[in-house]
Formats: structure tokens, sequence, C-alpha cells
């Protein structure tokens, strides 16, 4: 395993103990839910959007679940990704949930850039597994799913 992936493994491992965002934020105002269910795994999350009042920009993320570490750490990654930025504007964040996903299904051919993705970029690797790749993209799936809710 080379320097780089061992690295990668141990802040996906790290998101999976010391996750950013678990635990459901309040309800109210322009807030909306999404639950999704990985029915190969098991692996289940739900994830929680606030957005601004007037709805153009993502405030916060929180999520609960179960399941692997990968499906786990990449719930922690996105809401940290988040966190960071402040406010997301909502078309900022829908491209970022697509540039994952294209990511995710090249089978290693694109690689996630750390500077758009932060630590989420470590599940690149992912995307050579494809049984991982929807334990990856359960959160981002639930993220886009809440956000056209709200």
């Amino acid at each position: 395993m080379s320097g780089l992936e061992s690295l990668y493994q141990e802040l996906i491992l790290d998101h999976s103990k010391r996750p950013h965002g678990k635990g459901l934020g309040a309800e109210g105002g322009r807030v909306a839910s999404s639950y999704q269910r990985n029915p190969i795994c098991g692996d289940e999350i739900t994830l929680r959007v606030r957005l601004s009042d007037d709805g153009t920009t993502v405030d916060e993320v929180t999520w609960d679940g179960a399941g692997c570490s990968i499906s786990q750490a990449s719930a922690s990654m996105l809401a940290a990704l988040i966190e960071e930025e402040g406010r997301m504007p909502r078309a900022e964040a829908a491209a970022l949930v697509e540039g994952f996903r294209e990511a995710l299904r090249s089978r290693g051919e694109i690689a996630l850039d750390e500077e758009v993705f932060g630590d989420a970029a470590a599940l690149s690797g992912v995307s050579k597994f494809t049984a991982r790749v929807k334990c990856a993209m359960l959160a981002w799936v639930a993220f886009e799913d809440a956000t056209a809710r709200a």
C-alpha cells in the first residue's frame, strides 16, 4: 500500500470513528430530511439539510445512520465539507454532488480534487470497487434528495 493510500485509509477510519455532523439537527424553517438505504449491504442514513430562509444556500447538514466505515466516513466528510464552507450556494452543492458521482462511477479514471472535495477526496479509490460505490454515495444521494425537498 502506498503512503497516500495508507493516509487515505486512516482518514476514512478517523471520520467513521469521529464523525462530523452526526446527530440530526433541529427541525423547523427550511429543513428537509431524506432516508436512504443500500439494500445490498444494509447501510442506512437519515440526512437533514437546513437551507437559508430564501432557499439559496445550504446552511447545515446533519445525519444519523449505521453501516460500514465507508458509508459513515462519507457522510461525515460531506457534513465537514459543508461546515467548512459555512454556507454553500445551492447550485454549488448540486455541482459538488454531480462531481462526486462522476468520479465514483469512473472506475478510478477520475480522482476527486482535494481542493474541491476536502477529505472526501480520500474516497477516490472506492471507485475501483463497484460494490463499495453505493456505500460512498449513500449520504450524497440523501443530501441531493433532501436539498430538492427543502
